[in-house]
């Protein structure tokens, strides 16, 4: 069974950080492009940051410079790591994993999704 876990969310103020982890059980992370979605409420979901196997990094503009997406491969975890977070950030978090390419897997085409970990960034 294929598991994807998020820790990390929380409430913290504008300008902090923020580290969000996502357990990964079932599957290698060799073998999918892991990815970081979020939803806010009454916005539609969208990809936050991706990495993929080749080293290949993907990050949403309003978060470039901020956020940083890295894997420990030992403990098959992905982290994002979130910096001067602004309030705009405040939304549910996402883990996903996608196997197709990893264009598709930033454009949302996920095989498997954590159950979200939320993020509110206060001002």
């Amino acid at each position: 069974e294929v598991q994807l876990v998020e820790s990390g969310g929380g409430l913290v103020q504008a300008g902090g950080p923020l580290r969000l982890s996502c357990a990964v059980s079932g599957v290698t992370l060799d073998d999918y492009n892991m990815c970081w979605f979020r939803q806010a409420p009454g916005k539609e979901r969208e990809g936050v940051s991706c990495m993929a196997s080749d080293g290949s990094r993907y990050y949403l503009p309003s978060v470039k410079g901020r956020f940083t997406i890295a894997s420990d491969k030992a403990k098959n975890t992905v982290h994002l790591y979130m910096t001067n977070l602004k309030p705009e950030d405040t939304a549910m978090y996402y883990c996903a994993a996608g196997s197709n390419s990893f264009f598709a897997a930033v454009r949302g085409v996920i095989d498997y999704w954590g159950q979200g970990t939320q993020v509110t960034v206060s001002s």
